[in-house]
């Protein structure tokens, strides 16, 4: 049975304002409307979308996208493969870096002292920053820090965790990320990250793929869940640019 549009945000997350979007620069568009007009997607539509969230997930922009599935139009097992393989990867690294963790712990715990092989391995899988963000985005970022000062930085991770909060007892509540009450604090969180990236577009697409990897748990050392952070994602999406 098709989707409107306002169903299909719903079941999958994804905004009305991005599938707008994606029918407006013909990305996947719905096979038909109701004879009231509203967009209908049936599963050939759905298919595609899904292939599009997979690509989305690499990286790819939707450009890229576009492009990779007018040259591959039957390319849904290829499309998985992919996607498979980048999780399978992230999920390998994770496990490194958990078994890194159980190995240095359990040392500590017996009174025992880490190798310098084993703290140099953990350095290197924890500084996760490194590969999602470039040596001069990294200067920035430092830069960023000393213009702030550690009393901005203080009171900013204390907005972070208030707003946190909020959007937490939102979602308890039941609000919509399209409600007033959502989008005022779509609007805080990204005055927030604002202060983080100095709305740098590189900056803020290299924190993005960082969380997108990563998840949201591990990139704001568990300062953010993943409910949260896909919650809120909708609600910037739907603000107005």
């Amino acid at each position: 049975m098709p989707l409107k549009v306002g169903e299909l945000a719903k079941r999958t997350g994804i905004s009305v304002r991005t599938l707008h979007h994606y029918d407006e620069i013909g990305l996947v568009s719905p096979s038909s409307r109701s004879d009231s007009g509203h967009r209908l997607y049936a599963e050939v539509d759905i298919r595609r979308l899904q292939q599009v969230v997979s690509l989305r997930s690499l990286g790819m922009a939707l450009d890229q996208i576009d492009q990779f599935l007018r040259e591959k139009p039957d390319s849904p097992l290829l499309v998985l493969e992919l996607h498979l393989k980048k999780l399978q990867q992230e999920a390998s690294e994770r496990n490194r870096l958990i078994a890194s963790i159980e190995k240095i712990a359990s040392s500590l715990s017996r009174g025992g002292s880490p190798s310098l092989d084993d703290l140099l391995q953990l350095i290197e899988e924890t500084k996760m920053f490194e590969k999602y963000y470039t040596q001069e985005q990294l200067n920035m970022l430092q830069e960023r820090q000393v213009m702030l000062g550690d009393e901005k930085i203080k009171q900013t991770e204390q907005d972070w965790a208030t707003l946190i909060a909020e959007v937490k007892n939102a979602m308890e509540k039941g609000e919509t990320p399209s409600s007033p009450v959502v989008l005022e604090l779509a609007r805080q969180w990204k005055e927030l990250l604002s202060l983080f990236t100095g709305n740098d577009n590189a900056l803020v697409n290299s924190c993005a793929k960082l969380y997108e990897s990563e998840g949201a748990e591990n990139a704001s050392r568990g300062l953010i869940d993943g409910a949260v952070f896909q919650f809120m994602g909708q609600a910037l999406a739907e603000l107005p640019e």
